[in-house]
C-alpha cells in the first residue's frame, strides 16, 4: 500500500524534502510525495514534512495562505526539520513565530548562533546503531519538552531530536546527505 507525503512547499528546502522522501519510499508501490501550498493539498495525505527555511517567514505564509487551521488539525504525522521544529512546537523564544503547537516543546530559535556558527556533526541518536551526520545551519533547540514527548537525541546547546506519537522534530537537516534512516523511521511510525 503507497503512503502519501506532503511537503510544505511555501519557503525553504522544499526540493530537498521531496527527493529524500521519494527516494525512502522506492519500495511503497503507489506512494506519492508532492508540494503542499494550500489547505486542499492536506486532503489524504498520511504524513506532512515542514522544511528548514525561515521560521517566521514560513509563519506569516502558512497565515496568509490560510493553512493555520488545516496544519493544527492536520491527522497525519508531522516530519519537521529546522525552522519546522520552531513551527511545530506549542512555544518559541520570538513572538514573531506563531507555533502550531503539535508537539509540547519550548524552543529556542537560532540557538547555534549565527550563520557561521552552523556546522556538521556525528550524531548518537536513539534508535541508530550509527552515529548520522547531522547538519546543524542556523539551528533551533528544544529547552524544555512537555508529556509524551521523548527526546532521541540531545548535544549542549539542547535536545535535537524528539519524538512525540507520529509526530517527529530536528534541529538539522536529515533531507541532506543522502542517509534515510530517520525518514525510514519516521515513516514505520505512520503505521501505513
Amino acid at each position: 500500500m503507497g503512503v502519501k507525503v506532503g511537503v510544505l512547499a511555501l519557503q525553504g528546502d522544499v526540493a530537498e524534502h521531496i527527493a529524500a522522501f521519494r527516494e525512502a519510499l522506492i519500495d511503497r508501490p503507489g506512494s506519492t510525495v508532492g508540494p503542499v501550498r494550500h489547505a486542499e493539498d492536506l486532503a489524504d495525505l498520511d504524513a506532512l514534512a515542514i522544511p528548514g527555511g525561515e521560521s517566521t517567514t514560513i509563519s506569516r505564509l502558512i497565515e496568509k495562505n490560510g493553512l493555520y487551521e488545516p496544519l493544527v488539525g492536520f491527522e497525519g504525522g508531522i516530519f519537521a526539520t529546522c525552522a519546522g521544529m520552531v513551527l511545530a512546537a506549542d512555544r518559541v523564544d520570538d513572538p514573531r513565530v506563531r507555533t502550531l503547537g503539535l508537539i509540547p516543546m519550548h524552543v529556542a530559535r537560532n540557538a547555534f548562533g549565527r550563520q557561521v556558527d552552523s556546522r556538521e556533526t556525528s550524531l548518537n541518536i536513539a534508535g541508530l546503531a550509527d552515529p548520522f551526520r547531522a547538519v546543524f545551519i542556523r539551528a533551533p533547540a528544544a529547552t524544555e519538552i512537555g508529556s509524551g514527548v521523548e527526546v532521541l537525541a540531545r548535544i549542549p546547546e539542547g535536545i535535537v531530536v524528539v519524538r512525540h506519537g507520529r509526530h517527529m522534530a530536528f534541529a538539522f537537516h536529515p533531507e541532506l546527505g543522502g542517509d534515510l534512516r530517520l525518514h525510514r523511521i519516521f515513516l514505520e511510525g505512520l503505521g501505513v
